[in-house]
């Protein structure tokens, strides 16, 4: 009788949770990244819990452009913003980017295209320290447009981020 109920449970709720809702693993090693907010897929309640190995499985991409923070052409690999929002199912209009030390910003999601930003976990193939801006920065392509070289993109160029809201 308790297993037949337990099934029914089981059955219940799966039925009322958005498709692939809590199907993310688990992360082993330390947690970077929290999104939270309106997201549909996470791994425990109402949260999607990242670590590096697991950000590095949702498949590389790299951008190499100069910014106003280095010197010289600097190759970023990281995950797009959009798969990452993909893979959390995201459905909101806006995401609050917060980085350790509490430093928060508003990007439209509408910035998360294929060809933007990306969560950047390695600087020249090499991870990222606090001190060096890391463990993760929102870098945009801003070598490609100048539509990326603007006091408002380098303000949602945020580094140290460590947790994001998706908002409407």
């Amino acid at each position: 009788m308790i297993r037949a109920v337990a099934a029914y449970l089981a059955v219940l709720v799966m039925s009322v949770l958005p498709a692939g809702a809590g199907t993310l693993s688990d992360p082993t090693g330390p947690v970077v990244l929290t999104v939270t907010g309106k997201i549909g897929n996470g791994n425990t309640s109402g949260v999607a819990a990242f670590d590096l190995e697991m950000l590095e499985a949702m498949g590389t991409a790299e951008i190499t452009t100069s910014t106003i923070w280095t010197s010289g052409l600097v190759t970023f690999t990281g995950v797009r913003l959009a798969k990452l929002l993909e893979h959390v199912d995201a459905q909101g209009s806006t995401l609050e980017a917060t980085a350790i030390n509490n430093y928060s910003i508003a990007i439209p999601i509408s910035d998360a295209t294929d060809d933007g930003p990306i969560i950047a976990y390695l600087r020249d193939g090499k991870h990222m320290s606090i001190r060096d801006k890391g463990p993760l920065w929102i870098i945009y392509p801003y070598d490609q447009s100048a539509a990326y070289q603007t006091e408002l993109i380098y303000s949602r160029s945020i580094w140290q981020l460590d947790r994001i809201v998706v908002a409407d």
